[in-house]
């Protein structure tokens, strides 16, 4: 690879956090004021990327790895302070938010509170909008339709009924259009609703985005291979999707029995009919590309493998023991993708067993892969996760958002083998292990190295941001105010400017080979 193809993924440093972490007065962290506090914080200290998990409208369990859609965005991250600043809330509205905890989302009461907030937002549009803000809102409806009509009236429909859509009324559930049509009539006020949050949260996001860009800081988002079956995407296509002729999933998505699991994981999405989705162009996925490419400036795709191939488990089974690898069209997706977006810069979330033909994949489109630093310390040194193994066409991260905190991990989850091995690669005594594991990671020859936000301050496992498996209590961490301090700032910069990692050196480096 040469130096032109990698200048997508220079030499840099992120940081990995959601925005829901940010500290906030409503409960949860938004894109308001703080995000931006967060973004003058990654500028100072020359991180250049921001990584985030999925920006979509969370369901059951409050996952954003579980969205309603792959295309709209989460109106509980919308700012109401930003809200009150352009006259559609009142401070006081905003003071009448009940006492949340400040180190943890209470998803239940938070999602009520704001939820009320947009409602009133939406009566203080229609009654005071100015006209600018008025055409504004409607150029969005237009622009957007090609997923926002469905999504409104699939938003609308699930308040009305309170189920999922394979129970609502026949008609409505088959997309009969006499009843589409009835349906969006008859309940149009809501459907407007829902036009309306997506319309602020995309005004929003996009304002943060810019900011963020104009600082020298891009952001990585991530798309699921997979959608949620209670999504407006499966409602609204269900002819892309592996469903029988009530509407019901045939086969779901998993992963098989391996060493973390003797049952594997049954994730129990339904699975795409790649064949139909082949015979129109991959439209569904070129659309979902390209919305997310306007959202955010680098992709991480998760379960990369299932583009290679995937497994599919009979709907009903109660583990995924019994599965079976089905054939993916990857090369041939992946060649369309480029053909019609362009040279997507894509990171592959290549971790757990992979095959040669999913590295061959992987390596065909030259997408760096991911070492995870957790996984290296097993005794082997020639551990592909050990950093002296690295290739510089790869993305090294201390720990995900799966993962347990670089010190959660080191006290309470690593072996006794893994701590020794720690120490010795390290030549550290483990007190501060978390800050080992970050010099480590910027120090490696992975053009891009990537912390947990949790790492830098330096939390134990109270800070983990999702136990897989574990039924409650996730995605819920948030940092308090002031927690990003003088001396951790001080410490962050100073390992970024020893290892080249400073943003302001790889934008001077792509530009240099821009004027060649």
């Amino acid at each position: 690879m040469t130096e032109e193809e990698t200048l997508k993924f220079l030499r840099s440093a992120g940081i990995l956090m959601h925005p829901t972490s940010l500290p906030g007065r409503c409960g949860m962290g938004d894109l308001g004021r703080e995000a931006y506090r967060f973004v003058d914080f990654l500028a100072d200290t020359g991180v250049g990327l921001w990584q985030l998990m999925p920006l979509g409208p969370t369901g059951f369990g409050d996952s954003p790895y579980a969205c309603f859609s792959a295309f709209a965005g989460n109106p509980m991250l919308i700012s109401p302070e930003l809200l009150a600043e352009e006259g559609l809330l009142s401070p006081k509205d905003i003071a009448s938010a009940p006492p949340f905890p400040d180190n943890h989302v209470e998803y239940g009461p938070v999602i009520q509170f704001r939820k009320q907030l947009l409602a009133m937002a939406w009566e203080g549009f229609k009654s005071g909008a100015d006209a600018a803000l008025k055409n504004a809102f409607d150029e969005f409806c237009r622009v957007q339709a090609l997923w926002l009509d469905d999504f409104a009236l699939f938003m609308a429909l699930k308040e009305i009924f309170g189920l999922a859509w394979n129970s609502w009324d026949r008609d409505l559930m088959r997309r009969q259009p006499d009843a589409l049509w009835r349906a969006a009539q008859e309940h149009a006020p809501l459907v407007q609703a829902q036009k309306f949050t997506q319309y602020l949260f995309f005004k929003q996001w996009k304002a943060l985005k810019q900011y963020a860009n104009r600082k020298g800081v891009r952001i990585i988002g991530d798309i699921p291979i997979f959608v949620a079956y209670d999504s407006a995407d499966v409602w609204a296509h269900p002819e892309l999707f592996h469903l029988d002729e009530n509407r019901n999933p045939n086969v779901v998505a998993g992963v098989p029995p391996d060493y973390f699991s003797q049952t594997g994981q049954l994730w129990g999405n339904p699975l795409y009919r790649w064949d139909a989705m082949k015979r129109d162009g991959f439209r569904w996925w070129v659309a979902r590309i390209r919305a997310n490419l306007e959202m955010v400036d680098i992709i991480r795709l998760d379960h990369f493998r299932g583009f290679e191939a995937y497994w599919e488990v009979p709907a009903g089974e109660k583990t995924a023991v019994n599965g079976r690898w089905v054939k993916a069209p990857g090369s041939e997706f992946f060649q369309t993708i480029r053909g019609t977006v362009g040279d997507v810069p894509i990171i592959a979330e290549d971790l757990g067993v992979i095959t040669p033909p999913v590295e061959e994949l992987r390596d065909a489109f030259e997408f760096p892969g991911m070492k995870v630093l957790q996984f290296a310390f097993g005794g082997d040194p020639s551990d592909q996760y050990l950093p002296h193994n690295f290739i510089p066409n790869c993305v090294v991260y201390s720990g995900t958002h799966d993962n347990d905190t670089a010190l959660g991990w080191y006290w309470n989850s690593a072996t006794d083998k893994e701590r020794d091995f720690v120490r010795r690669y390290l030549a550290t005594d483990g007190h501060e292990v978390h800050w080992d594991m970050l010099r480590l990671a910027f120090s490696s020859v992975a053009h891009t190295a990537i912390v947990p936000l949790q790492d830098v301050l330096g939390l134990g496992s109270e800070g983990r941001m999702n136990f897989p498996g574990k039924p409650d209590g996730n995605w819920s961490w948030r940092f308090l105010p002031g927690k990003l301090n003088g001396e951790i700032r001080n410490r962050l910069s100073e390992l970024i400017w020893i290892y080249g990692r400073r943003y302001e050196a790889a934008d001077r480096k792509k530009k240099e080979s821009e004027k060649k």
